[in-house]
């Protein structure tokens, strides 16, 4: 890899670093305000499956020899407008923003910035990042198999999982109205 690839590379994980001491502050905060963790059963598969990735397009590059597309700045470019997205969501929930689902019985649903058009736009994001970041390094079977593997994960294990645990504790659906997962509808624009 060359140097600002590497640089990329290890300042995305760095990235999520930070993002995983920043919600365990969020989830101690919560846990003060009397919130409590659900879906803890599957979160160990999120982790895995990150970790695998970023190893996957280690080993892409490193031990197959991926060569870096010609076309490699788009992804770039793509992946970096999908950071802006991912940083909205997280200064949008703020305190209540966590990698795992905590809820915190008597407050409100946070229905700010991306939360105001869509129900799940974090998630949206993850998708985009697990297709593009591997692309940008010409790591072709993680990007493919590391976004089947997490839209799986996501789609029919981690938002029914939160879906359940804010119905149950709140107004969700009443919140969330018509609001779709992960692409806007053009009338609510």
């Amino acid at each position: 890899m060359t140097g600002w690839m590497v640089a990329l590379w290890l300042g995305v994980i760095a990235q999520r670093l930070f993002e995983l001491q920043l919600a365990d502050k969020n989830a101690r905060w919560m846990k003060k305000q009397g919130g409590y963790e659900a879906g803890r059963e599957h979160y160990l598969l999120i982790v895995v499956l990150h970790v695998l990735f970023f190893a996957g397009i280690w080993l892409e590059k490193w031990g197959l020899n991926a060569a870096y597309p010609g076309w490699w700045p788009i992804p770039l470019l793509l992946f970096l407008l999908a950071q802006s997205l991912r940083i909205w969501c997280i200064r949008s929930l703020g305190r209540y923003w966590n990698t795992r689902i905590w809820i915190v019985p008597g407050h409100s649903l946070q229905v700010r910035g991306p939360y105001k058009y869509l129900r799940h736009p974090n998630y949206g994001v993850v998708m985009l990042e697990m297709l593009l970041f591997p692309l940008i390094f010409g790591a072709y079977y993680t990007a493919v198999i590391g976004s089947i593997l997490n839209a799986l994960l996501l789609l029919f294990v981690r938002i029914p999982a939160e879906e359940r645990a804010l119905m149950e504790a709140m107004n969700y659906n009443e919140e969330m109205g018509e609001k779709r997962r992960f692409f806007p509808s053009l009338e609510r624009l």
